[in-house]
């Protein structure tokens, strides 16, 4: 595949608020200016379904990750923080997985974090966060909706909305997972 046919398309975002952390995913799969899927399912439960992960980039890479992430879960339940921390180690050193093309935005019931490939486990500053090549146009609307709107999913699905309006590589095809406090 030429730099020019590279893969595009994900926005997944993270809004947390009133008790409730979501993400939602967009579903388009996109090869230079083609659309290859539609309907990705970007967003998955992990840890037994108290865990929400969103993935931005490769899909086998992300589910390299989701597995990764699934073992650290199980060897340090209810610590998201050093689950992540650990997988994050692992990505960073691991000459297989150093390779590896993908950003994760994790959450549980109080805790987000976003993760990458350099080795970053970030906690975000603000109660939204997102990622892809939507992110920044949904991250941008859902802080404005933020102090406007009570509910996170509603929040989630009109940004989504926006970035979809914006961005050629975001569709409105959501997945959407919710937890509550």
């Amino acid at each position: 595949m030429s730099e020019q046919q590279s893969w595009h398309g994900t926005t997944i975002l993270c809004v947390r608020k009133n008790g409730k952390v979501v993400i939602a995913g967009d579903g388009q799969v996109s090869a230079g200016p083609t659309i290859l899927k539609g309907n990705a399912r970007k967003v998955r439960r992990l840890g037994g379904g108290d865990v929400i992960v969103g993935f931005a980039g490769s899909t086998a890479d992300a589910f390299a990750l989701f597995e990764r992430l699934e073992q650290k879960l199980e060897r340090f339940p209810s610590q998201l923080a050093r689950a992540c921390v650990e997988l994050a180690k692992d990505w960073r050193t691991d000459r297989a997985l150093r390779r590896l093309d993908a950003m994760l935005i994790v959450a549980d019931r109080k805790e987000t974090f976003l993760l990458t490939g350099a080795g970053d486990v970030l906690d975000p500053e603000h109660k939204v966060v997102a990622v892809g090549s939507g992110g920044n146009f949904a991250l941008a609307a859902a802080r404005a909706l933020y102090t406007h709107v009570d509910d996170a999913e509603a929040i989630a699905r009109e940004a989504m909305s926006i970035a979809a309006d914006i961005c050629v590589y975001t569709n409105r095809s959501l997945t959407v997972e919710t937890l509550t406090e």
